[in-house]
């Protein structure tokens, strides 16, 4: 439970960095290719600065839910990042939430609990070798950059999409590095200093961050915020039984996660439709 409460503050944290962050998106010409220059002028924004202070609060209460959790339960948990960034919209980037949203508010928490409640993920008890991590690095990399390769290539109102499939799988990568800096930290913190995965873990995370800002400048929300929003918890759930040895339930179970997932997904499109969050400025 304790791990659940954890990840609910982090989706919290993340909401309002994300409120803050497009705020402060507003000053920015929006005609301009995403890039260095942009980025340091966000940096000279303070509303920006402290949407990156909600961020790393949401790390922080992320990497301590993933110490307490597995992570194919506190990644789908995350998803409730979108509920909390409408409740916060008001108070941010001021307007008013209609009923429309909340309906697709129910719908999203109806369907996490039909996952959870179905999958009832269990803590893993292994530690990914070297090799695993690599197989697994390659594997990511390899996805990210032929998702955005076809972005790119293709263009149209699929870009957001791919960009956020790819925005998915880097957080939920950066995770994975995160739960197994924690074990570290739990088991020898004096050999964490040493370890390789908190440094891979800062740099997967600073791309992942990157490719957010560069997902919310591409299209879209509508197109972008679902795409990104299935994906993170599904690669996760991925990452946490394939290579932390996490259970969850299969068999009959799966027809009732895939329609959590399902209810999820729409939830998510109904609250990306909804004028607040499509007509916002993206990060």
């Amino acid at each position: 439970m304790i791990s659940v409460v954890l990840a609910l503050l982090a989706a919290a944290s993340n909401a309002a960095a994300s409120n803050l962050q497009r705020q402060a998106a507003l000053s920015l010409p929006q005609q301009e290719q995403f890039g260095p220059r942009q980025v340091l002028a966000l940096v000279r924004r303070p509303v920006w600065l402290a949407g990156i202070a909600a961020l790393i609060g949401g790390f922080v209460f992320q990497a301590a839910a993933l110490a307490t959790g597995p992570l194919a339960l506190v990644q789908p948990v995350l998803v409730t990042e979108l509920p909390f960034t409408l409740v916060l919209i008001p108070l941010i980037l001021g307007g008013h939430v209609g009923r429309r949203p909340w309906l697709a508010v129910a719908a999203m928490t109806g369907g996490l609990a039909i996952f959870l409640l179905s999958a009832a993920p269990g803590v893993g008890h292994d530690r990914p070798s070297t090799e695993v991590w690599a197989l697994a690095a390659t594997a990511t990399v390899g996805a990210i950059f032929g998702l955005c390769a076809v972005a790119y290539l293709f263009g149209g109102r699929g870009r957001p999409a791919l960009f956020g499939v790819a925005t998915g799988f880097g957080f939920a990568f950066t995770a994975a590095l995160i739960k197994e800096s924690t074990m570290i930290l739990e088991s020898d913190p004096g050999s964490l200093v040493t370890s390789w995965q908190p440094y891979a873990m800062v740099v997967a995370g600073l791309c992942s961050l990157f490719l957010l800002q560069l997902t919310f400048r591409s299209g879209p929300l509508v197109v972008a915020q679902p795409a990104l929003t299935i994906s993170d918890p599904v690669a996760g759930i991925l990452y946490g039984t394939l290579m932390f040895g996490e259970d969850v339930r299969t068999g009959p179970w799966i027809v009732l996660e895939a329609a959590g997932i399902g209810v999820i997904f729409l939830g998510t499109v109904m609250l990306a439709r909804t004028p607040l969050l499509k007509d916002s400025p993206s990060t």
